[in-house]
């Protein structure tokens, strides 16, 4: 096998840590939540946390690469990122497990743009980077469907400690390897990273999630509403920062119809991804009863059908375009109504109708930057890919606590079962909501 897939192989390892800890994590959170004796809150920062650290920090990661290495950047924030799993492992509390995850998303943010960044400059033949990327983005895909399956396995089995401690040999042998075979890339980029328009972006966040989680359980205090027009307020001067400098985010994106179309495409969608895990899983488990091993099982036969499709679907979508898409959505429209009228069915009906839905997303989400960057000009294409990428972990998180906050709202501190079921209904209807909005804004797509 030649250097470069090799190579390949290795820089892969970012892609598949990054996704396993944040499925391992889904599946387990009712587990976490007993075991550090937390609070529904304190669920929702678990996910949260981990989605903002990566979302404020990726496309800082990707630029500290071109400034200071790839290959350097790449082997110390897979080190850190172990180091930060060794943290979470060991925590004590809700307070420490959750800074921990914070650090684990910034520096997952770190390492996978030096991933991209690899490929990129690897594979220069167009046919063998789309080979590379498909091979990275199937690894993505494998590291979900292992990701909920050992969140299922190993609270049970173990405790939900080992959830990080899998992540301590993988990074360390990663690293290891990469300082010996990775060559470092020739630097291109001079200069120094704009840390002030990284600060303005990190308060105006994590001022507008933090409230958004925290505030409902606490009832709302003055300071969780007082701080959600703080972070409108720092990222309008972020905004105007970057309208000077377009250090992080070069505004003459937003003057591209297709790119604002997009932009809004990625966000409707991304808004669903992950508050769909969120709220399924505490229907199961906490509401249904359900073992987090069978959970596991159930998310598994998601995940296949992602798998599935997503091998697929890139081909198609080159024959047939956007409707591709927009069948995918529709099948998952028709099996979150499925979800509403079944949730109370267990077995093989309740996998076939998980199995489906996996099959929509795995329709949608491989394809839905290519199909929303491929009118953006090609001296724009870098900077629009990060800011779809930063937009989509942004989107994650705040559709945790936003459908994740309304089911939690709902179901309230000690709910019946009647509860359970408004609650979930309820959420997985504003989901559709979304994904008829993401239905919507591609048939809008040129």
């Amino acid at each position: 096998m030649s250097y470069r897939w090799v190579s390949l192989l290795i820089v892969c390892t970012a892609s598949f840590l990054s996704v396993l800890d944040l499925f391992i994590v889904n599946v387990a959170l009712p587990s976490i939540r007993e075991g550090i004796h937390g609070t529904n809150g304190d669920s929702q920062m678990v996910m949260a946390l981990y989605l903002s650290g990566h979302a404020i920090f990726l496309v800082t990661g990707g630029r500290m690469g071109d400034y200071y290495g790839h290959k350097k950047i790449f082997i110390r924030s897979m080190l850190l990122f172990t180091i930060a799993s060794g943290c979470c492992a060991a925590a004590g509390n809700a307070m420490q497990l959750n800074i921990a995850r914070f650090a684990q998303g910034a520096f997952a943010a770190f390492m996978v743009p030096q991933s991209i960044a690899f490929i990129q400059l690897l594979f220069i033949e167009q046919k063998e980077r789309s080979k590379a990327l498909g091979i990275y983005g199937a690894i993505g895909g494998i590291a979900s469907v292992i990701g909920q399956s050992l969140g299922g396995i190993l609270p049970a089995v173990a405790n939900w400690r080992w959830l990080f401690i899998v992540n301590l040999p993988i990074g360390l042998i990663a690293a290891i390897i990469a300082n010996y075979w990775l060559k470092e890339p020739k630097q291109t980029v001079k200069g120094k990273p704009d840390y002030t328009g990284i600060l303005l972006l990190s308060g105006g966040l994590m001022a507008l999630i933090y409230p958004l989680i925290r505030g409902r359980e606490t009832g709302w205090p003055l300071w969780s509403i007082a701080l959600i027009p703080v972070s409108f307020l720092l990222l309008i001067v972020f905004t105007n920062s970057q309208r000077k400098k377009g250090t992080l985010i070069d505004l003459k994106l937003f003057r591209n119809r297709d790119f604002n179309i997009g932009l809004g495409t990625v966000i409707a969608y991304f808004i669903v991804q992950d508050s769909y895990f969120f709220i399924n899983t505490l229907m199961l488990q906490s509401g249904m009863g359900l073992s987090s091993i069978i959970t596991g099982y159930y998310f598994v036969a998601q995940g296949i059908g992602f798998v599935i499709a997503a091998l697929y679907s890139i081909k198609l979508v080159a024959l047939y375009g956007k409707r591709v898409l927009q069948t995918g959505v529709l099948l998952m429209i028709v099996m979150l109504c499925m979800h509403i009228l079944f949730i109370k069915t267990t077995g093989y009906l309740f996998v076939a109708i998980l199995f489906l839905y996996g099959l929509g997303c795995g329709a949608v989400l491989p394809s839905l930057l290519t199909l929303a960057l491929r009118k953006i000009p090609l001296s724009l294409a870098g900077t629009a890919a990060g800011t779809y990428v930063t937009f989509q972990q942004i989107s994650i998180a705040l559709g945790v606590c936003i459908t994740g906050g309304l089911f939690l709202q709902i179901s309230g501190d000690v709910p019946g079962w009647q509860q359970w079921l408004h609650a979930y209904r309820c959420a997985t209807g504003m989901n559709i909501f979304f994904l008829l909005l993401v239905s919507y804004l591609l048939s809008k797509l040129h």
